[in-house]
């Protein structure tokens, strides 16, 4: 999907939940200094108007939690927790077509924006599910939480890390939970049960953008090493030279990784297979390549998916022109609305009766 001119910024032809998802584009949550206070305001807001309760939580100072809630029938039963970060990545503006928190759209109806793809998409596309579902006269047992959580983007620590282990997220009751996944280029959706365990240690190295995860030409994280090579590279810069890890191999003990390995007889599995299948859409299980917040969530014992419902779509999170096609954003909306029936009406299970 080759640029193309780009188009008014909004317009009476434009379906009204593009114009939200580029009004949320154009906050500028970007680290270092993200405003989160202007997203908050955004998504209560929204929230707001669709009559969910809100709740603000405070992690540590300056980082707040949001929870918008639609309360079920049955508050007994846990619940499904919709989980996104309000943070991006910081940009080099010299190498995109147009500017990244102006939200563009071309010709072709590619939305060019930072968070385009990671994930203000999804953040949007929760709420203008609920939106239609309640617009449909609809109401489920389960109760529906969405949390919007800072600083994923540089590890999660005052965001997630810290919101599990607060009396406010074990209020959630939590049953199963969706975060971000990642696009896929094809016409399957990637779905994610599991993700690999990070070593992160501060080191510059210049090379081409994009998620290390791609082994992408060039890229800077094929220049570096594994930590033997960089124990030497301090030890042969001299006296006083020494290194970090700002986290090391996940949360738990070596080698850990926090699976929601799908299986059939799983009734939350069941349930988002099941419109899937129900929708034809094709699916890939997959090891997400790095870290999201699922590994908090899973961590703290609750099974966890990791899906954006971004396929025929570049991987373009992290990278130059990130964008998404407002055909594809508008297909999520329908595909999560769906999802959400289901997983809300998944019947009561044995340990809630």
């Amino acid at each position: 999907m080759a640029p193309g001119k780009p188009g008014k910024s909004t317009g009476a032809s434009e379906n009204p939940s593009v114009t939200l998802f580029r009004e949320y584009l154009r906050i500028d949550t970007v680290h270092p200094k993200p405003d989160y206070d202007a997203a908050v305001r955004f998504l209560e807001r929204v929230g707001t108007d669709l009559g969910l309760a809100c709740q603000k939580v405070e992690v540590c100072q300056g980082r707040v939690v949001l929870i918008l809630t639609w309360q079920g029938t049955n508050p007994r039963l846990r619940s499904i927790l919709l989980n996104s970060h309000t943070d991006v990545v910081p940009v080099f503006e010299e190498h995109w077509t147009y500017p990244p928190f102006e939200a563009v759209k071309d010709s072709q109806g590619n939305i060019y924006a930072r968070g385009a793809q990671d994930m203000k998409c999804v953040s949007i596309q929760y709420l203008e599910a609920v939106r239609k579902l309640k617009a449909e006269g609809k109401s489920f047992a389960r109760t529906i939480h969405l949390t919007f959580v800072p600083d994923e983007e540089v590890g999660g620590h005052k965001g997630m890390e810290m919101f599990v282990q607060r009396p406010e997220f074990k209020a959630l009751n939590v049953g199963f939970a969706m975060d971000e996944g990642l696009a896929n280029p094809s016409d399957t959706f990637s779905v994610f049960y599991g993700e690999r365990s990070p070593w992160w240690i501060k080191v510059k190295c210049m090379g081409s953008p994009g998620h290390g995860s791609r082994f992408i030409t060039n890229t800077a994280a094929e220049k570096m090493a594994f930590e033997e090579q960089v124990a030497a590279w301090c030890r042969g810069a001299g006296d006083g030279v020494t290194y970090e890890f700002h986290q090391v191999r996940g949360l738990s003990h070596p080698g850990m990784l926090y699976l929601s390995l799908p299986c059939q007889s799983d009734p939350w599995w069941k349930a988002f297979s099941g419109v899937c299948r129900d929708m034809k859409l094709q699916l890939k299980l997959e090891i997400f390549p790095a870290a999201t917040d699922s590994r908090y969530i899973r961590a703290a014992g609750h099974p966890a998916i990791g899906f954006s419902p971004m396929n025929r779509t570049p991987v373009l999170l992290h990278d130059h022109n990130e964008f998404l096609n407002e055909q594809v954003f508008l297909r999520g909306i329908e595909i999560y609305s769906r999802l959400l029936t289901a997983l809300a009406s998944v019947p009561p299970l044995p340990n809630e009766s």
